[in-house]
């Protein structure tokens, strides 16, 4: 019996390496020895290795010569129609007080209701206006500084700030446009500011490291 095993496990083993489809068979204690290294790990979730599961890239395409970031004409669309919803929920709410303010001496009637709510409209087209107008001057300033110099930077935001406050106060005479420049740059200033912050406290903290 042993010799007849014997002899089929042979026969068996030498028509597996004479057809390539025998296999050789190792114990536990001779592949706990053998390295792994370069084999990475499946996920016990996906019969995916993970690898492949990971971008290190965009996932859109851009047009030849497009920017990630939009520029200044496409968000001249977002600040006008946000400066005019915020005005016009400002000028609502400025509406309301005055003339709940101005009303206060009438009862809950509806004259007073009449007056009150073509206060709030009043005000809210009137905040509305001026913000939107505001933005859409800042707007143009911006692109056409943009397209002049050919870059777009945190001079552009000063330059179209000052020039917005200088244009929306010029019928105010010689020192209105001089305050509404003043204005413009501060506010401009302050926001320019606000957006580096972060670059300039770590230009700061690693100029003290060394």
């Amino acid at each position: 019996m042993d010799g007849s095993s014997q002899g089929s496990g042979g026969m068996k083993g030498g028509m597996g390496g004479l057809f390539g489809g025998g296999s050789p068979e190792y114990s536990n204690t001779e592949l706990a020895g053998v390295p792994l290294t370069g084999m990475s790990p499946l996920s016990p979730y996906l019969n995916v290795d993970p690898r492949y599961l990971v971008q290190d890239t965009d996932e859109f395409i851009l047009p030849t010569g497009a920017s990630k970031t939009r520029g200044r004409f496409e968000l001249a669309f977002f600040t006008i129609g946000g400066s005019c919803i915020t005005g016009a929920a400002f000028g609502a709410v400025n509406g309301l007080r005055m003339s709940i303010k101005d009303t206060r001496d009438m009862g809950w009637s509806k004259p007073r209701n009449v007056q009150i709510l073509n206060m709030v409209t009043r005000q809210g087209a009137s905040w509305a206006n001026t913000l939107g107008s505001v933005a859409l001057l800042y707007s143009v300033f911006g692109v056409a500084i943009e397209k002049a110099r050919g870059a777009e930077d945190d001079v552009n935001t000063v330059a179209a700030g000052t020039l917005t406050g200088m244009f929306f106060k010029s019928g105010s005479g010689l020192k209105g446009v001089a305050r509404g420049g003043l204005a413009g740059l501060a506010l401009s200033g302050a926001y320019a500011l606000y957006n580096n912050w972060d670059h300039l406290t770590g230009s700061s903290s690693s100029s003290r490291l060394y």
